[in-house]
Parts: C-alpha cells; structure tokens; sequence
C-alpha cells in the first residue's frame, strides 16, 4: 500500500471541505435575481395594456363584464406565481420523490443490478486504464457527488432530487430521499480508495466483491430472513446487526465461479499456477469469503454520525457496506495472494473473464 502525504490529503480535504459546506448557507437564486419583481411588473403591464389603461395607477379601469376581464384576471394569477423560485414544486420535494420509492426491507432487484453492473464498468475500467487517469477521475467523481449530497437538500438545489429520481428511478430507496446521503458517494469513495490503495489487480478484484458479493448476500439474507437461527439480531459486538449467516454464505458462493474464472485465466506465463488448482480454488473462496463478510461486519441500520460535533454541524456521514467492501476485498486480495505464493503484481486477462 502507498500511504503517503497524498493519502492524507485525499482522506481529509473532501472531511473539511463537506464540513464547510454543511454549516454554510446557501439562498435560493431569487436572492441573487430580482426576477420575481419584474416578471410580476411585466405580466400587469401586459394586462393594463390588453385591458385599455396604461394609467399610472396600476389598476384595471375596464368594467366588470367586458371582453378584457377573463384575459386579465388569468395574467393576474399567473403573475403570483411567475419566476417564483422562492416556492418550489411539490413533485420536486425530496419528501414527495420518498412516498414513491420502496424501504430498505424490499428486495428491489432493480437497485441490485444497478449495483452489480456500475461495479463491473469501474473494475473494467481499472483494469484498462492507467492508475494515474482512473485514480483522479474517481476522485474527482467522488467529490462532485458529495457535493451534490450536501447541496440536494437545500433550497434552490432541489432539483436535483428530481433528477437523480429520472436517472435513477427505483433503484433509489427511501430514506435516500429523507435526509441520508445515496449509496452513490459511498460507492464511488469505496472504487476510489480501492483502487488507489491497492496494485491493479487487488483493487479490480476488491471492486468485484462489491459488485457481486454486496447485493448478492443483501438478496439471500432477505430470503432466508425467516430461518431464526441464522439471524444475528443484536450483532456480535456490534457486527452483522439485523443480517443472517445464510445471507453472508450465500454472498460467498455467488462470487466463487466469478473469481475462479477470473484467477484461471490470468496472465500465469510459462510456470503455470503457483499452488495449481487448489490454489485458485482456495483463493476464489477466501475472496468471496472477504467480500461477504465485509458486508456482514456493517450493522443496519448503519451507524451514523452526530448532528454536530463540538457544536459544528456535520453531514450525515454513516457506515456504509459500500465503501467498507471494496477497500477491506482489496487488502485481503492482498494478503490472500502472499498466503498461496502468487505475486502480487499478478496481470489478469485482457477482457478480465476471457
């Protein structure tokens, strides 16, 4: 691992700078751009114009009745609301998205296979390209995402709610839309870190455990929720809260044909496979077994942070299965590399599974 001054840096600037903007203020774009006076000013301009009295008075002369009342009571309404960014649209509140979105108890295969096929693209595209262009480009994906989270709830940012709603639709879960960051930043921290931490091989197999091993054991934990003796209620020491045995085992054997695939086919040269094929069998469970129980180790609901810490207020930063999976699938890629001998300097196929 390289951990240096860069590390730091990447780790406590994005702390700092969320901080900041959590106890900042932001006013809507009304206090910048007066637009409300003069679209009201202008649309009852209009209408005294239609109605026949350009008087300075400002009011309507035309009798009750006439041809002009009906077109200048409409503008007259439409003026209250015009350009009026002060009073948002209820189908853009957060809360309004929340009532159409299901809660973490559903199964809801949409939001899995959307977490599956974002973690294969991200460990495709650490493999394929250089560490110093996907690294920064992470980063930088990162940091505009926390952004986002800290400015979506905020008045005059709200629109963004709408939008990760179009782009993202069920894939969403409630409380994302309740006040909690998405999964999103954390998802992306969690490839960032992997693969910055990590040689190019450890840190695409750390993004695959995520991809395959998260959601995977979300999915058989769900449905053997019933069997009582798997369930770890209270948590072992606070690990695993809420999530069964059956869940972390299935999450494991999911990734297995994966990661043997993928170990089979790497670039091994003439000397074939260091430990043959027990080797590779081994360490395409232990890997899954990593991934799993990385997964397992996050208690729900998560662990979150206060309000406000020595009285500054916080973003809502918790323990996410997202970012812990990857970075802990990573280092033990790592040390499961140097228990059966393998380098881990290691090169996987061209296509990664092929």
């Amino acid at each position: 691992m390289r951990l240096n001054s860069s590390l730091i840096s990447l780790t406590v600037l994005p702390w700092l700078t969320s901080s900041s903007l959590a106890a900042a203020h932001f006013p809507s774009a009304s206090s910048y751009f007066r637009a409300n006076d003069f679209g009201r000013s202008l649309v009852q301009a209009t209408a005294q114009i239609r109605a026949g009295d350009t008087s300075r008075g400002g009011t309507s002369r035309s009798p009750p009745g006439t041809h002009s009342e009906p077109f200048q009571n409409t503008l007259q309404r439409k003026s209250s609301t015009l350009c009026d960014t002060d009073n948002e649209s209820p189908e853009g509140s957060h809360i309004e998205i929340a009532k159409k979105l299901k809660n973490r108890n559903h199964t809801n295969l949409s939001r899995k296979f959307t977490h599956a096929g974002f973690g294969i693209l991200f460990a495709c595209l650490n493999q394929f390209l250089p560490h110093h262009r996907f690294v920064p480009a992470m980063a930088i994906l990162t940091a505009s995402t926390l952004v986002m989270e800290l400015l979506r709830y905020r008045r005059g940012f709200r629109w963004m709610n709408v939008a990760l709603h179009f782009f993202l639709g069920g894939a969403l879960r409630k409380h994302e839309m309740e006040g909690k960051f998405t999964g999103s930043f954390y998802y992306f921290a969690g490839v960032a870190a992997s693969a910055y931490l990590f040689p190019k091989t450890a840190g695409t197999m750390g993004i695959c455990q995520l991809a395959l091993a998260d959601p995977s054991a979300s999915y058989f934990g769900r449905r053997t929720r019933h069997i009582y003796w798997s369930r770890i209620e209270n948590g072992l020491g606070g690990i695993g809260r809420n999530k069964g045995i059956l869940g972390f085992l299935g999450g494991a054997l999911f990734c297995f044909p994966f990661n043997y695939r993928v170990l089979k086919i790497a670039k091994w040269g003439t000397d074939g496979i260091p430990g043959g094929e027990v080797a590779v069998v081994s360490a395409s469970l232990l890997l899954g077994l990593a991934g799993a129980f990385a997964d397992l180790a996050v208690p729900t609901p998560a662990l979150t942070m206060p309000k406000k810490v020595l009285g500054i207020p916080v973003p809502p930063f918790h323990v996410d299965d997202n970012f812990v999976v990857p970075i802990f699938s990573g280092w033990a890629c790592t040390k499961i590399f140097e228990m059966v001998g393998w380098d881990e300097g290691l090169e996987l196929a061209k296509h990664i599974i092929f």
